[in-house]
């Protein structure tokens, strides 16, 4: 597995933990970058701490355009594990525009039929694809 998609994997598990447990996320987050010292290695570590940080500190942002794009699904309603796929992805479009979307959804469906349900990935690729068409990422 590459760093960054490892760097993705690690990232959902945290925010999936600070939404379901609504814990004090800097606690949190240092207590499982502990017990999880041995995956985030160098080429892992900075990217997943950009994606968490910048995904907690552009949530309202993020959440909104999810609540736009998502036919007929409030954010509030959506699998946790498959809203918080897409939030990583988002930030990433708004973010990291050295990566290509197509790449980003590419990781977010595959994330997405790992941890997911039988349904994630094509509900992940129709949000985040209908998100890059009408706000113009590219």
């Amino acid at each position: 597995m590459g760093d960054r998609r490892q760097a993705r994997e690690l990232a959902l598990q945290i925010l999936f933990s600070f939404d379901m447990d609504k814990v004090d996320p800097d606690e949190s987050l240092e207590a499982f970058c502990t017990n999880n010292e041995e995956k985030l290695t160098q080429g892992v570590e900075p990217f997943f701490m950009d994606l968490v940080k910048g995904v907690r500190e552009n949530q309202p942002k993020i959440d909104a355009l999810l609540n736009t794009y998502s036919k007929n699904w409030k954010i509030s309603r959506m699998p946790v594990v498959d809203r918080n796929i897409m939030r990583i992805a988002i930030f990433e479009f708004l973010k990291h525009t050295d990566i290509p979307c197509s790449v980003t959804i590419n990781e977010a469906v595959e994330i997405g039929k790992k941890y997911g349900t039988r349904d994630s990935g094509s509900f992940i690729n129709g949000v985040l694809d209908r998100i890059k068409s009408l706000e113009g990422f590219e």
